[in-house]
Parts: structure tokens; C-alpha cells; sequence
């Protein structure tokens, strides 16, 4: 790889990350090229990336996107998106699946965290979740309140 390409990564990764909510580090080493791609399609569903980056490459584009406090070692393919709890979702979701898959450390909402972390935000409801939520929780008054006058006009029916 030329250094011209190696700078091309940097700059690219380094402008994915300064936008990324969460960049989740996980050891691949066994994998086969068909589980990867499996990762890759769930990540794209959710609209997450995933790439097997250099430790020195990633290292860099990460101090440049201000993100600081993991150490990368050995073998590792980063996923990161906007979305925290869906990018966590998309890898606790294919560890489940694969026992060599291994989540190692992430930055979440551009903070070091441990793959404990990555897992607790994974078990949170998502976005879709949360806005289905929140309109039964809007709704419930006025299905209550028509509830009640159908009731109502059924007794007055009855009385009548």
C-alpha cells in the first residue's frame, strides 16, 4: 500500500469516526470471508460500516478524529455508525452467533468504554422501539376517553 493510499484511509476513516456515535472494536480471527459478509449485511440494514482497518491506520484516523483511550492490538474489524444502540445491536447480535467473534473495546458517544458497555446499550430498546412507545403512550387517553363514551352511550341505550 502506498502511502498516498495510506493517507486516503486516514482521512476517510478519520471523518467517519468524528461523526460516529459509537466505533466498536472486535477480534474476527477464525472468521470466515462468508461470516464477514454476514456481519457486513446486518451492519448495512442498520445502517452501520464495517471494515478490517491496520492498527497504526485506525490508530491515527482516530487520534485525528479526537477520540483517544484504546490501545488496538492484534487482529481487529471496527464497526461504527450514527446510531449507538443500533451499531451495538448489529454486534452483539453476530457474537451471539459466533463464538469467535469477540468484542474488545468501543468508543460510545465518543467516550472509552469496555465491551461490557457495548452489550448494555445492545439490550436497550431502539429507536423504532422508543417512537412506537411513545405514540401508545400518547394515544392511550384518547383510546380511553372513547372507550368511556361508548360505554356511556351504551348505558343510556340500555336505559332508554
Amino acid at each position: 500500500m502506498t502511502k498516498t493510499q495510506k493517507a486516503e484511509i486516514i482521512e476517510t476513516l478519520s471523518g467517519e469516526f468524528t461523526t460516529a456515535q459509537a466505533v466498536i472494536f472486535c477480534d474476527y480471527k477464525g472468521l470466515s470471508v462468508g461470516e464477514l459478509e454476514g456481519l457486513r449485511s446486518i451492519a448495512k440494514a442498520k445502517e452501520a460500516k464495517v471494515q478490517v482497518v491496520k492498527n497504526t491506520l485506525a490508530t491515527i484516523a482516530l487520534t485525528k478524529a479526537e477520540l483517544t483511550g484504546v490501545e488496538l492490538s492484534d487482529t481487529n474489524i471496527l464497526v461504527w455508525g450514527e446510531d449507538s444502540v443500533a451499531t451495538s445491536k448489529v454486534v452483539a447480535e453476530f457474537a451471539k452467533g459466533n463464538e469467535k467473534f469477540v468484542i474488545k473495546s468501543a468508543y460510545i458517544d465518543r467516550e472509552a468504554s469496555e465491551a461490557t458497555k457495548v452489550e448494555a446499550f445492545a439490550k436497550l430498546p431502539g429507536r423504532e422501539e422508543l417512537l412506537g412507545m411513545l405514540a401508545a403512550t400518547w394515544m392511550a387517553p384518547v383510546s380511553n376517553f372513547t372507550i368511556g363514551l361508548n360505554a356511556l352511550k351504551e348505558k343510556k341505550e340500555e336505559a332508554a
